[in-house]
């Protein structure tokens, strides 16, 4: 059987980077835990850290291990909670990927409705990479996945997309910058700097090739794949970024920037992702109803 304790300890040295830190925590010396994690990986027969530098690294079956130790561990919270109350709070857990290019405000939104459901429900939320997130819904870890594109053509995870809405895309920047940007939308980004989202997003291609048939010259300085970050530097006047014309709202009024003006030759799009093809789940249902509802503009057919 899987020994707790070890890996307990393990986890507790994944969380803090090294022996010497989560000894202290653990009120243990450094040489009893290290020998503890080096029993936990002869059980397991694979390496779990490789250093680098000081610090330990986790390896692929490190990082395998954490995530399932992580769940565990909640499970285990989730049950001891349970049991203290006498099993009389009895609640749902609905646990969720959302892509880290999907902004923050878009995300909250499509999510608010779980929380107002009649049952109890702990809304679990992790973000990624879409297809590590994609991987973690195959394997059942997660109920479903917030994108802002389908499940990508050719993979071999068993998913279906479910369509949220679209909004136009918004241009935005601190006012201080936008006071200096010549001329009305579009021709105000010519010569500007562009903050454009990673990889990852739909728009990282979309939006070059836009400004481009506009005939618009801007400057890419920066790539984000997380949007909040984007935004953060946004606010800093660090240039002109992108945003759901959705969302420009919550925006203005969190990071203190203006809207230069949107387009509807840009879409972002949102996607629910699951494993299922009916979404039987409660949460993810109230999820697609509440968008379909009202919350983006009636979706148009893609190009």
């Amino acid at each position: 059987m899987l020994n707790y304790k070890h890996l307990h300890y393990f986890l507790a040295v994944a969380r803090s980077g090294g022996v010497i830190r989560a000894a202290e925590r653990l009120h243990l010396t450094p040489q009893t835990l290290s020998g503890q994690i080096a029993q936990f990986e002869e059980r397991l027969g694979v390496p779990l850290f490789r250093r680098a530098g000081r610090r330990l690294e986790l390896t692929e079956a490190g990082r395998l291990a954490q995530s399932y130790a992580e769940e565990i561990f909640q499970t285990g919270a989730e049950l001891e909670e349970l049991l203290r109350n006498g099993g009389e709070e009895r609640f749902i857990t609905f646990r969720v990927g959302i892509a880290d290019v999907v902004p923050k405000f878009i995300a909250h939104r499509l999510l608010a409705p779980v929380l107002e459901l009649p049952e109890a429900v702990r809304l679990v939320c992790q973000e990624d990479r879409l297809d590590r997130l994609l991987a973690d819904l195959a394997i059942h870890r997660l109920d479903m996945v917030l994108a802002d594109r389908p499940m990508p053509p050719g993979t071999d995870i068993k998913g279906y997309s479910h369509p949220l809405g679209e909004s136009a895309v918004a241009f935005m920047a601190a006012p201080a910058l936008a006071a200096r940007l010549i001329g009305e939308f579009p021709a105000c980004l010519d010569g500007a700097r562009l903050l454009l989202p990673g990889r990852d997003s739909a728009l990282h291609g979309a939006l070059p090739r836009w400004l481009e048939r506009q005939g618009r010259h801007m400057r890419i300085v920066g790539e984000f794949d997380d949007s909040a970050l984007m935004k953060a530097f946004g606010e800093a006047g660090a240039g002109v970024f992108p945003a759901p014309a959705a969302s420009v709202p919550d925006v203005m009024a969190h990071y203190k920037v203006v809207s230069l003006g949107e387009t509807e030759d840009l879409r972002e799009r949102f996607f629910l992702i699951s494993a299922e093809r009916r979404l039987t789940h409660p949460a993810a249902r109230a999820v697609s109803e509440h968008a379909r509802a009202g919350l983006f503009a009636p979706t148009r057919s893609a190009e």
